[in-house]
């Protein structure tokens, strides 16, 4: 160690952490953060304000990009040249900024990701409308600091009569903070300033009657208003893009167009990765996909494959691609140097507020300069009046200073306006320019007053600031790019698609398909019935119901499991396909099988989710009741329903209400009944309770039925196609877990009991047998009758043919809303 030295032990964690604090709050107070009143970081101010020095205005020349680069570098922004190039680059991109800072020539780069061009290429010069944001800075209108190395004075703040920061938006990391500030339209963001100058106690709502929503520099469609709502109320909301699509016909082939794609999208990324997802065969539908963009504007053409239907492959995109993306809002901006999370009328109140700043530290520049020119002016006027005793003086003096000190002795005149007089010229002696001192003193003395009479009076400032930017909207003011679809964030998928009423028929082996309702018909009881799908050898249809295109469907296995899906999302076949396999629509394991479907409501209706049970029955006669809202979130591979002990499987679950009844029958021909209160809810995981009593080992559960509406009746099907109509008093109600009454007197002749459904007039039955014949018959053909009789042929069975399903569906004459009959046509569901 050399002499004199010595070491200081300093602790480290205290070290690092000052350190780290410094280096901290540079980035967030001198790099990375917008000031609040002129919504530009401190590259982008020093960018314009260099320009400005420089003189590059918006009518002048374009000079290039590396001088500007370089005047910014060497006197206010000592950091890497890119950082500078890269903000002024942005500042020129209509597809970066809703208003341009800056007008450059040459390459400035593309929405698809292109580079510019080196600095040395391009040039740039100012927009008119970031004039409008140095306007009135030679006025002592905002404070100025030293720059880097204290040789020259840069602003802290531009005084800016844009309010840019709404207007423009801003995005930035800093550390421990960032912020993502939309940009809006500057029409409706002055209409809102008006609005809270003439109304200071204006609440966030009618703000938002003129400043609606931001509105994008690439366009697009805001897509729900929730997202929006939230920004301007608290400063952090999730606003969803979507791009403008439309759909149409190009050479025979339908195609859906985009001409406006959400902000901050790459395209060509865009649709690089929609190919991919194309060719992966995760995106169905699309044939080919081309980039028509030129210079007239943006064109991408998705062309579509001919079975494909134009909706449901757009909502595809929107769903897996980036033509729907959303913008995450955080309003974080610097209020006096300390970041702040603003809601709109915080920052409009902010604008207004360093607007009126501005209006006064400017009129206090003006009246300092008149009355310093109406000093000079009353000295003047006084040489004039004496004009010739003045030059007399002069003449007499042997220098500048003696004549100076005589005049102000003779005159009793101050030494500025001395100076003026001896410093006059032999012209201003003339009659004409005489009278013009006079009228320009007079002109100085009402402009005096009227600077005053701002200083002394605040509501005419305030309309000074309104009339300001009324000008500015006038001129710079223009369209919304971005529309607002107002409803968007509640409308999903399914708002492009009719919810019509579809049979959805599932196979033994597990194949799946929805069929329009109106492809059946209906046959008087004892007809033969109609072929209803083709399936593979040995393969029988085992499920069929009817729901509506819009409904939910979960899907229960036999093993306790349970799946999600929408109707829609069925594949749709004619009554004589086969369908899909289950297995490729959900992640089912390979030895499960589907048991039981309910079609319910909307599962993200909190009310409806809470106000709805699942009652389900095993084949060994347990059942558990369990709450909708265990199962409104099931994921991909599914979720546990219930616990399958061994040797049991799941058969059967109800949607119900808590307030039904529950019927169970067994294949031996009895049934029981009991209030559905008897049994508790339980989670999921829950195994249940004992429901039925078998008859014997053989003996299982058959169906399950629960039982809302009193006047609906009970029919039973055997397998040899017998059924009967009950009431449903001929069950009494017992406790559960009881052996049950006689259902069906089961003979030879009958077969085994195969279903137990509750029905009335206003249904028709769907029987399938296992060879795949339908038939659909009216409920309204059978009797009702006792409960221990055999019941009626429903169907003919040939030879060892047997029944495999039996459903309800809707009669095929409905009431219309006035009361009259109208028959079920082809036109019924289409919307």
């Amino acid at each position: 160690m050399a002499d004199g030295e010595k070491l200081i032990p300093i602790n480290i964690e205290e070290q690092m952490k000052s350190a780290y604090i410094d280096y901290s709050m540079s980035v967030i107070v001198s790099r990375a953060l917008p000031d609040v009143r002129d919504g530009l970081k401190p590259v982008h101010r020093r960018v314009l304000f260099g320009m400005h020095e420089l003189g590059i205005k918006s009518t002048g020349a374009y000079k290039k990009s590396a001088r500007v680069v370089g005047e910014v570098l060497g006197k206010y922004h000592p950091h890497g040249d890119t950082s500078v190039y890269d903000s002024m680059v942005r500042m020129a991109q209509d597809w970066s900024v809703r208003y341009m800072m800056v007008d450059g020539q040459g390459n400035f780069g593309s929405v698809d990701g292109d580079s510019p061009a080196a600095m040395r290429y391009t040039e740039v010069r100012m927009q008119k409308i970031s004039e409008e944001m140095l306007s009135d800075i030679e006025k002592d209108t905002v404070d100025h600091k030293l720059n880097f190395d204290d040789t020259l004075k840069e602003p802290t703040v531009l005084p800016t009569r844009i309010p840019n920061l709404l207007v423009n938006g801003a995005s930035g990391i800093a550390v421990g903070m960032a912020t993502n500030m939309a940009p809006h339209n500057l029409t409706e963001v002055i209409n809102g300033t008006i609005a809270y100058i003439d109304n200071r106690d204006i609440e966030i709502d009618e703000l938002m009657q003129h400043v609606k929503a931001p509105d994008f520099p690439t366009g697009g469609i805001i897509y729900g208003y929730d997202g929006v709502r939230d920004a301007f109320h608290t400063g952090r909301g999730r606003i969803v893009m979507r791009a403008k699509a439309t759909i149409e016909e190009v050479k025979g082939r339908e195609c859906i167009i985009v001409n406006e794609i959400p902000y901050q999208v790459n395209k060509a990324d865009m649709i690089k990765k929609t190919a991919d997802l194309v060719n992966d065969k995760k995106l169905e539908g699309i044939a080919s996909i081309r980039d028509e963009s030129d210079r007239k504007g943006m064109r991408i053409v998705y062309v579509l494959k001919r079975d494909a239907i134009p909706n449901i492959v757009l909502n595809k995109l929107f769903k897996y691609t980036q033509l729907q993306t959303s913008f995450s809002v955080n309003n974080i901006a610097l209020v006096n140097g300390r970041p702040e999370q603003l809601n709109l009328k915080q920052l409009i109140h902010h604008f207004v507020e360093h607007r009126h700043e501005v209006v006064v530290r400017r009129t206090k520049y003006e009246l300092a300069k008149a009355e310093a020119r109406a000093h000079i002016l009353e000295g003047l006027i006084i040489a004039s009046d004496n004009i010739d005793e003045v030059i007399t003086i002069i003449r007499g003096s042997s220098n500048a200073d003696e004549a100076r000190e005589k005049l102000m002795e003779r005159f009793e005149l101050t030494e500025i306006q001395a100076r003026a007089i001896v410093e006059m010229r032999l012209r201003q002696l003339t009659g004409l320019e005489q009278d013009k001192l006079r009228a320009e003193y007079d002109e100085i003395i009402k402009t005096i007053a009227d600077l005053k009479d701002i200083l002394s009076n605040e509501e005419r400032r305030y309309n000074i600031i309104k009339d300001e930017l009324l000008y500015i909207k006038e001129k710079y003011g223009d369209e919304r790019r971005s529309t607002i679809e107002y409803a968007g964030g509640d409308m999903r998928i399914e708002d492009m698609i009719p919810n019509s009423k579809v049979v959805v028929t599932i196979s033994h082996a597990g194949y799946v398909k929805r069929t329009n309702l109106d492809e059946y018909k209906v046959q008087n009881r004892g007809g033969r019935g109609q072929k209803g799908a083709t399936t593979r050898n040995e393969d029988f249809l085992e499920h069929l119901f009817v729901g509506t295109n819009h409904q939910y469907m979960l899907f229960f296995t036999q093993k306790g499991k349970v799946f999600w899906m929408r109707v829609y999302e069925i594949p749709e076949g004619g009554k004589n396909t086969k369908g899909r396999a289950i297995q490729n629509l959900i992640n089912i394991e390979q030895d499960d099988k589907v048991k039981a479907f309910l079609v319910t409501g909307d599962l993200k209706d909190e009310d409806y989710i809470n106000s709805h049970y699942v009652i389900m029955a095993t084949k060994k006669g347990q059942v558990k009741k369990t709450p909708l809202e265990q199962y409104s979130r099931p994921r991909a591979n599914g979720i546990n329903a219930i616990t399958i002990k061994e040797g049991d499987e799941l058969l059967e679950a109800k949607l119900t209400t808590g307030d039904s009844q529950v019927m169970l029958a067994l294949k031996s021909g009895k049934a029981i009944r009991f209030e559905e209160s008897k049994t508790r809810p339980m989670g999921r995981t829950a195994s249940g309770v004992r429901g039925i009593t078998l008859g014997n080992e053989k003996d299982e559960v058959i169906g399950m039925v629960s039982v809302n509406d009193m006047e609906s009746n009970i029919l039973v099907v055997s397998e040899k196609g017998y059924g009967k109509r009950s009431n449903l008093e001929d069950y009494r109600i017992t406790n559960r877990g009881g052996k049950g009454v006689k259902t069906l007197n089961i003979s030879e002749k009958t077969g085994e009991l195969v279903a137990i459904k509750n029905v009335d007039d206003s249904n028709d039955l769907m029987i399938i047998n296992k060879s795949g014949l339908t038939i659909r018959m009216a409920v309204e053909d059978l009797r009702v009758m006792g409960r221990a009789t055999q019941g009626v042929r429903l169907i003919n069975i040939k030879n060892n043919d047997s029944i495999a399903a039996v459903a309800k569906v809707l009669h095929e004459k409905e009431e219309s809303e006035n009361g009259t009959e109208i028959e079920n046509d082809d036109n019924e569901n289409q919307e």
